[in-house]
């Protein structure tokens, strides 16, 4: 059972409110959190990228909380959730009368954030037409809104986020190279939670702590099977998904020790793979992969002759996948076939 101590062992898990809580032990996204402290001091254009889920957005409030401009609040955008016909007027504005239904002026997005800054979450979302007219925004400063001739400067620090490959995008002709060049002059990669496992127990105490107001229930923690069960599930939807999970669970919940019903996940597993048998046959086919990809490579899991790159995967990606199937790597350091020369360094 963990308790609520773990949460003062956690880098930026110092405060339980919204306003600071990227929580981990996880040395992928410490890394991410060293490179957010670094640009957050200079005006650079930043692009976080990763999965759904993974915190993007709350990646863009901390580096603006630790900008000169923080005394503004960030203006945030998804563009994801924004039909194409209506970008143009929520970024730049219109005047009235610029289009049916255009009954008053409207200020832009850009002009909100003018000596702020502008998160554009899924900037990957954004049609040919909008690609230009950002691209006029990032390297002059100027726009103008709607229906009108006057050009408007704004100094404003930008923030995108995808979940999307923009590399892979301009390479398909989908996303315009010179755009793309001047959102990622300073990338931030989140990882997946399947990727920093060691930070789910810390991770579900905070969001099941930050329930005891919400629900009047008091939780002293969460007990050790249901941790091995939130441990050995891939997360899909990621943070996200697992808040929504342990807030499900609490309510279920009777006892101060909080259970996570096992149906729960399997029925999300089911879900995802279309039936539990499949999703078991898909896990068993997997775990068998990686067992003999070990077992050539001596148990060495990095390297040019390392597991992961006969897997054709990241070495954290593998890690990963053998911390959430238990498999002892270092056994296969014994059972090499001979074939391959390897190092016993993991």
């Amino acid at each position: 059972m963990t308790s609520p101590s773990t949460l003062r062992d956690s880098r930026f898990g110092r405060s339980n409110t919204s306003e600071d809580c990227i929580i981990s032990r996880s040395p992928a996204l410490l890394d991410a959190l060293d490179r957010a402290e670094r640009v957050a001091l200079v005006d650079t254009t930043v692009l976080i990228t990763g999965e759904t889920g993974t915190g993007k957005e709350l990646m863009a409030h901390h580096i603006h909380r630790r900008s000169r401009r923080a005394a503004r609040p960030i203006v945030a955008v998804n563009l994801a959730a924004m039909p194409d016909a209506l970008v143009a007027s929520e970024m730049f504005g219109h005047e009235q009368g610029a289009f049916t239904g255009a009954n008053q002026r409207r200020i832009g997005r850009f002009e909100c954030a003018d000596r702020s800054a502008l998160f554009l979450d899924e900037v990957g979302e954004l049609s040919p037409e909008m690609q230009i007219a950002l691209l006029r925004v990032v390297q002059e400063g100027e726009f103008e809104r709607l229906g009108a001739s006057q050009t408007r400067r704004v100094d404003v620090r930008l923030i995108a986020a995808t979940n999307r490959s923009l590399e892979q995008a301009v390479d398909e002709g989908r996303f315009r190279p010179d755009l793309y060049y001047r959102l990622s002059v300073f990338p931030i990669h989140l990882p997946p939670l399947r990727e920093r496992c060691e930070d789910i127990p810390v991770l579900a105490e905070f969001f099941l702590h930050q329930l005891i107001g919400r629900l009047d229930r008091r939780f002293t923690g969460i007990a050790g099977e249901s941790l091995d069960r939130l441990m050995s599930y891939s997360w899909p939807g990621n943070i996200r998904e697992l808040q929504n999970v342990v807030e499900h669970s609490a309510i279920l919940c009777d006892d101060a020790v909080l259970s996570v019903p096992a149906e729960l996940l399997i029925e999300k597993t089911a879900r995802l793979d279309g039936s539990g048998a499949l999703g078991a046959a898909l896990h068993h086919s997997e775990l068998q992969m990686i067992e003999q990809a070990l077992e050539r490579a001596g148990g060495r899991v990095s390297g040019a002759m390392g597991a992961a790159a006969r897997l054709g995967v990241p070495a954290s990606t593998l890690e990963s996948k053998i911390k959430r199937y238990r498999i002892d790597k270092f056994r296969y350091r014994t059972a090499r076939n001979g074939r391959d020369p390897v190092s016993t360094k993991s």
